[in-house]
């Protein structure tokens, strides 16, 4: 058996951690200009930190489909609709990365949004 850490499946620590460093990223290239790579970063540290709560409830996490069926789950189980705001608005920001059509201030407030559904997520978790 893996050594938990803080009480958790190393797993999840480890997809928590990537979250975290994923928001730093998106904030540090948003601030050098980047709006494309912001957006990807601030993506991936939703979809990380979906991706801890999913394995810590045994729900499969392994592709897009998988991560909307367990923020919809998550949505279930606490009956806060803003899980499903707040991840749509991190999914735009990954649609981003491809189109770039979001402006500086969608941008901002995509990656605020994104630390709001973290600070949501990792109670989940314990």
């Amino acid at each position: 058996m893996a050594t938990r850490v803080n009480g958790r499946d190393p797993k999840v620590e480890e997809h928590l951690r990537i979250s975290r460093q994923f928001l730093r990223q998106a904030e540090r290239e948003f601030a050098r200009g980047d709006r494309l790579q912001a957006s990807e970063k601030a993506w991936g540290a939703a979809a990380h930190a979906v991706k801890a709560v999913a394995q810590q409830r045994g729900w499969r996490h392994d592709g897009h489909r998988y991560l909307f069926e367990a923020i919809d789950k998550v949505y279930c189980e606490t009956g806060d609709s803003e899980f499903l705001v707040l991840f749509k608005v991190a999914n735009s920001l990954h649609t981003n990365f491809y189109e770039n059509w979001q402006t500086d201030n969608l941008v901002q407030d995509g990656i605020e949004r994104v630390e709001a559904l973290l600070a949501k997520l990792e109670p989940l978790t314990a």
